[in-house]
């Protein structure tokens, strides 16, 4: 097997935030890289599994870059582990990022900021021989695809991961529920629609937010067909993004109308009031009217995920046990229980294929 690249994931103070969660998904598993360290001098000299979520990772956190580079040999790679509001990469990274190209170490960015559009780190990165890598960089226009109905052909069952607002842990429990199916033995393959999908291994899949719009739907549906033809996919998993009606970004009907997902996991945060915490924004309607929403494309929600942010555990089963005598589907905790729940009804459909 092939050993991956060191990486170290820059985070600097925020590590605790849901900014962070590139950090956090590439902390939970990444099949591109090992990662070494985290540089936040908030959290140094902390596991930063156990900031995370509680559960040791043997993923030190350093106060600095120069800290990581003495302790630990042959970095290779430094990612920007944060997803900023509109991407924008904070100037206080500027130095740190210069720290890295200056020791040989290349960077990684999921931001809409693009680093190749730093003149300083570009002048400096030539010096030094090291790469910009902009994932978010949008692909040239022959290299896109336009929707063209091929996605008819697919037999497989396509379950998209889609929420009731931003930062939900779509990704997280998209990612574990085809573990879980792997697992099971259950060819199950998951399409990434953000960076940090691809951060963590991807292999098909495109980013969403930086593709024009008239081509979204063509590029979903190619990663799917693609997928499905190479891999012979039992059930194909979509990571969702934003949701249905946040109005910074409303997204995820492209998923049930392009991508034919007849079936969904709805992820939920029971003590979010408001999209993104912002009282401005508006109130995150109901469960049950999300669930209607989705019927009336077509597609039916199999099982919810439950977000216990600002939740005790005990508040969490409580949410839990609610939702399943309300909606009569599975609830998931995740993070606390695993996914494992989800099985009988994914297995259901395999064989209604």
């Amino acid at each position: 097997m092939q050993q991956k690249p060191k990486a170290i994931i820059l985070t600097d103070g925020i590590l605790h935030e849901s900014d962070a969660k590139t950090a956090h998904g590439l902390i939970r598993g990444t099949d591109r890289y090992e990662i070494c360290a985290v540089i936040d001098k908030v959290h140094a000299g902390k596991d930063a599994g156990e900031v995370l979520d509680g559960i040791k990772r043997n993923i030190p956190v350093y106060a600095s870059v120069e800290e990581a580079i003495s302790l630990i040999s042959n970095i290779q790679y430094c990612i920007i582990g944060i997803a900023t509001v509109g991407g924008i990469l904070p100037a206080h990274f500027i130095p740190l990022l210069e720290t890295c190209i200056k020791n040989h170490i290349s960077l990684v960015n999921g931001l809409h900021d693009y680093l190749s559009g730093i003149p300083r780190l570009v002048d400096l990165a030539g010096e030094f021989g090291t790469e910009l890598i902009d994932v978010r960089k949008p692909k040239e226009r022959k290299d896109l695809h336009f929707w063209n109905a091929e996605i008819y052909q697919v037999t497989a069952p396509v379950i998209a991961v889609i929420g009731t607002d931003c930062a939900l842990g779509k990704r997280t429990t998209c990612r574990m529920v085809q573990q879980a199916c792997t697992d099971a033995g259950i060819n199950a393959q998951m399409i990434y629609t953000g960076q940090t999908g691809w951060l963590q291994g991807g292999r098909y899949g495109f980013i969403f937010d930086s593709t024009l719009n008239d081509f979204i739907s063509g590029e979903l549906e190619h990663a799917i067909v693609t997928c499905w033809k190479e891999t012979n996919a039992e059930i194909i998993l979509i990571e969702g993004q934003a949701a249905l009606r946040n109005p910074s970004g409303p997204c995820g009907s492209e998923f049930l109308v392009s991508a034919n997902a007849k079936h969904v996991i709805l992820v939920h945060a029971p003590k979010r009031t408001h999209y993104d915490h912002i009282t401005a924004w508006g109130t995150i309607p109901s469960v049950k009217s999300e669930i209607e929403l989705i019927k009336m494309y077509g597609s039916e929600v199999i099982a919810l995920a439950l977000n216990t942010e600002d939740c005790s555990m005990e508040e969490a089963i409580q949410f839990q046990q609610q939702y399943e005598a309300d909606f009569g589907i599975p609830v998931l905790l995740p993070l606390q229980q695993g996914v494992n729940k989800m099985l009988p009804v994914i297995s259901s459909l395999e064989k209604h294929i």
